[in-house]
């Protein structure tokens, strides 16, 4: 059986780099831009050397546009393409940059989208291999891992890999390969072999099998293209309630991440008013003292 891996992340990831690494040739266009390459969801396919069909879907950064209901049509066309499930979820990364809060907002969209469950098929993927030179991964995390990246780890159950996307050496391609694809057997086996499936990949495969042609034998030409009609017009109409089910859920996420920032910014601007003004009782403090002292001296030297 096929295994579908579906690429998620910010703009600018790597996201695409990564997926031509995984396919082992340039099926998705990758190149350095602000504005991100991939504008519409994508799936390639490729055939390893044990004969396993590996699936990529490449997806554009969550969050990159303020259109909601294109990320839903995307949703839905990932959805779609996803036929049989999906088997891992690439939460990609970057070395480079520091784990923002529209990364975190991203990995919460997904909970949101699909659900918690989706958190079991998760494998976050460090782009920039490249750029750590003699250091490991660890290294590079430190002690000082952000509270929001260890927590992503922890859903993950800490299945981590470092892509460099750079490098010309096969062996290397070939390593990092393989512990992707192990971390992929690992989900597999702690998900009973399954692939994720949601409410929404059923309607889905509900509306391609209204399309099956052994529902239009005995029928006249014209009431094949009658019934064809219909069907489009009922498979429009379940896409778009599919699409804007999943728009009012981001809108959700949105509302909720917008909030939690206000409060955490309240929080912040609180913290820096209370430290001020113990720094303005501190310095008050400290020139009373040094009043006092200067009094003292004074008085000291009139005795003398």
């Amino acid at each position: 059986m096929a295994r579908t891996l579906v690429l998620v992340g910010r703009t600018g990831n790597g996201k695409s780099a990564t997926g031509n690494s995984i396919l082992g040739w340039n099926a998705f266009e990758s190149r350095r831009r602000s504005s991100g390459v991939t504008t519409s969801t994508k799936l390639e396919s490729t055939v390893l050397r044990d004969g396993q069909v590996i699936n990529v879907i490449d997806t554009p950064g969550l969050f990159c546009s303020s259109a909601e209901e294109s990320i839903g049509k995307e949703v839905v066309k990932c959805i779609d393409l996803a036929r049989d499930g999906i088997h891992a979820v690439l939460v990609v990364l970057s070395v480079t940059a520091r784990f923002s809060k529209e990364e975190e907002a991203a990995v919460q969209s997904l909970q949101t989208f699909f659900g918690p469950k989706i958190a079991n098929y998760m494998i976050v993927v460090f782009t920039g291999g490249d750029q750590l030179g003699d250091e490991t991964l660890e290294d590079y995390l430190g002690d000082e891992c952000p509270e929001p990246l260890q927590k992503l780890f922890e859903v993950c159950k800490n299945r981590r890999v470092v892509f460099d996307n750079r490098t010309k050496e096969i062996h290397k391609k070939a390593e990092q390969l393989q512990k992707l694809l192990k971390l992929v057997d690992e989900v597999l086996e702690e998900n009973g072999g399954q692939p994720y499936t949601h409410v929404f990949f059923e309607e889905m495969k509900k509306l391609r099998h209204q399309e099956d042609i052994d529902s239009l034998r005995d029928r006249t030409r014209q009431e094949i293209s009658e019934l064809r009609e219909t069907m489009r017009a009922e498979q429009e109409k379940e896409i778009n309630r599919i699409t804007e089910m999943i728009g009012s859920k981001l809108r959700e996420t949105i509302e909720r991440l917008e909030q939690q920032l206000a409060e955490e910014q309240a929080s912040r601007k609180k913290a820096e008013e209370i430290a001020v003004a113990a720094q303005r009782r501190s310095n008050d403090e400290i020139r009373k003292l040094r009043e006092e002292l200067q009094k003292t001296s004074r008085r000291s030297c009139t005795i003398l």
